[in-house]
């Protein structure tokens, strides 16, 4: 089994610019996407939990580029868990364009981080990570993350 959580993604036009380039903000909306895939496909129980009072807050994402993608180039979005805090998360994505015959090339990495929340909008306050959600992460993050008191 691999140590990240894949999702696939076939670049569109809609997605490049006028030179045929991929627009940053869409490596932005790939880690999201990737990220709703992960809870659809392992966490479908906090997927139901957001729709009571859990929130997850995007903190802060980033991405460094190593090489240009275009339309109807193929990619694997890998996440994997880089940080648990008792009230956050930290993700890396590796960007990787696949090739014929199997080849890979890794065209930008970045990093998302998250926050738990819950309660009204105008009264919420930090949560604890929900333990479903340690759970649907533990094989795609290394034991040393997880913080005393918590099980894989």
């Amino acid at each position: 089994m691999a140590d990240y959580f894949e999702h696939r993604h076939i670049v569109g036009f809609e997605e490049t610019n006028l030179v045929g380039n991929v627009y940053y903000v869409n490596y932005l909306r790939w880690q999201g996407r990737c990220r709703e895939m992960f809870l659809k496909q392992r966490a479908p129980e906090v997927l139901a939990d957001l729709q009571a009072d859990l929130k997850l807050f995007t903190l802060k994402v980033d991405c460094e580029f190593f090489a240009e993608i275009t339309a109807f180039d193929e990619l694997s979005i890998r996440m994997r868990l880089a940080h648990l805090a008792q009230t956050q998360l930290e993700f890396t994505f590796d960007y990787v364009k696949l090739g014929p015959g199997g080849a890979e090339t890794l065209v930008a990495r970045g990093s998302q981080r998250v926050a738990c929340m819950r309660g009204p909008n105008s009264a919420t306050v930090p949560s604890l990570v929900p333990e479903a959600l340690v759970r649907a992460l533990s094989p795609y993050s290394g034991p040393a993350l997880l913080p005393l008191g918590r099980t894989a």
